[in-house]
């Protein structure tokens, strides 16, 4: 399962193949992420330990189930391992233009902050942007040091994060902290009014949360966030897309594996959200998730890979592909139409839907980006946001409408 002796670049491989199964995959993470989010938007319950009045059915606790258990902690890690991934792309192409690769990275960076900080503030309190942002300078001062010593970062910041949350769970325990669920709903009520009210009183609310939203993602995400950087990074420093063929017993042993450690870690962490009475039995289940999450991912990147061989799954990446090559516009478009959809920006329904109706809602969000990115691609050379990322990267304009001349088909 070693990604160290991978051969440097496969030979009779095509440039526009791998970039299409990279943007395929970075598609689909956009997707899962998607369904998580949008519960998020949908209910002021989410996250705060107790149930969600919405989700008192056996269906809709169901879908509760299948969202934590297939989607939760997963496709955030993929999406960050192809960050990872692809700052190697963003390496090679400064070598190409001949310019310093540090403050082209530092400048694209920044620019992601930025963005991640508005989109934090008037969007989705959520936000990741912000967080890669400082993830990558992370990477950037390591990018020199080797796959070994990288490797072994990665697999410490994941049991680092478990065993600290087994240990608060540990520690709760003998505690004896009743829990305050009168608190919570009382927070989640407020919280409802807020985002229901004005648009003035969405972005007070996100103030708010903010300060609880970083130490949450400080503590939980961005280790494993960063984990999967690294990862990302060997892997397309050993360019692990460049033959997928020609490594398909690798993506084999990723896929079995992945399941094997990761489906019962996934049970596990989705068990406690079918009935929320229990916030220590909670943290172990959160503990052990952070543990095998990235098992289950690898699961899913190696078995969309090997998918993506076969002829119906090279329709699939095709189909994906055009929504993530413009994946940071859908990413912060998704938050859009979903603060539209459920806050004050627009039709009020947090609080009306349940966890089904979320999936149903997200589907929907994503197949017509879908079929926005599709048209969009056919004109544009770049998503939008994405022009505006380069621009600042490389402090030029570049020419936005796709020349004829470059479609070889």
């Amino acid at each position: 399962m070693s990604l160290h002796n991978l051969p440097a670049q496969p030979k009779g491989s095509s440039a526009n193949e791998r970039q299409t199964l990279v943007d395929a995959l970075r598609g689909f993470a956009l997707m899962g992420i998607l369904v998580v989010n949008i519960a998020n938007f949908a209910s002021a319950y989410y996250g705060v330990g107790v149930p969600d009045p919405m989700a008192q059915s056996v269906v809709q606790r169901a879908a509760l189930f299948v969202r934590t258990f297939l989607f939760e902690t997963k496709f955030y890690l993929l999406f960050s391992f192809l960050f990872g991934y692809s700052f190697t792309l963003q390496m090679q192409s400064a070598e190409r233009d001949g310019k310093p690769f540090v403050p082209r990275l530092l400048r694209r960076l920044l620019g992601l902050w930025t963005l991640g900080l508005l989109h934090a503030v008037l969007l989705y309190h959520g936000d990741i942007l912000t967080t890669y942002a400082v993830l990558g300078g992370v990477l950037l001062v390591l990018r020199r040091r080797g796959d070994v010593f990288l490797t072994r970062c990665a697999i410490g910041l994941v049991l680092m994060t478990s065993l600290l949350w087994a240990a608060l769970g540990y520690l709760l325990t003998f505690a004896n902290v009743p829990a305050d669920t009168g608190g919570a709903f009382t927070e989640a009520a407020s919280a409802m009014a807020a985002y229901r009210g004005t648009p003035a009183t969405v972005i007070a609310q996100h103030l708010r949360e903010l300060p609880q939203v970083f130490v949450v993602v400080a503590l939980a995400q961005a280790p494993n966030a960063l984990a999967m950087f690294f990862m990302g990074f060997i892997a397309g420093r050993r360019r692990l897309f460049a033959n997928v063929a020609a490594h398909r017993a690798l993506f084999r042993r990723l896929l079995i594996w992945g399941l094997v450690v990761g489906v019962p870690g996934a049970v596990f962490y989705a068990l406690p959200s079918v009935r929320l009475n229990d916030s220590v039995r909670e943290i172990y289940a959160l503990s052990l998730g952070l543990l095998t999450a990235p098992f289950m991912t690898a699961a899913y990147a190696a078995g969309l890979m090997l998918l993506f061989q076969t002829r119906r799954g090279k329709v699939l990446a095709e189909l994906l592909a055009p929504a993530g090559r413009m994946a940071l516009s859908n990413y912060l478009l998704q938050s859009l139409v979903c603060a539209w959809i459920f806050l004050a920006y627009g039709l009020r329904l947090m609080g009306t839907v349940g966890p089904l109706a979320t999936f149903v809602f997200a589907f929907a969000i994503f197949a017509a980006q879908l079929v926005l990115s599709r048209w969009w691609l056919r004109r544009f050379a770049y998503g939008p946001v994405e022009w505006l990322l380069r621009a600042i990267t490389n402090l030029e304009l570049p020419a936005m409408r796709r020349r004829p001349r470059h479609d070889t088909r």
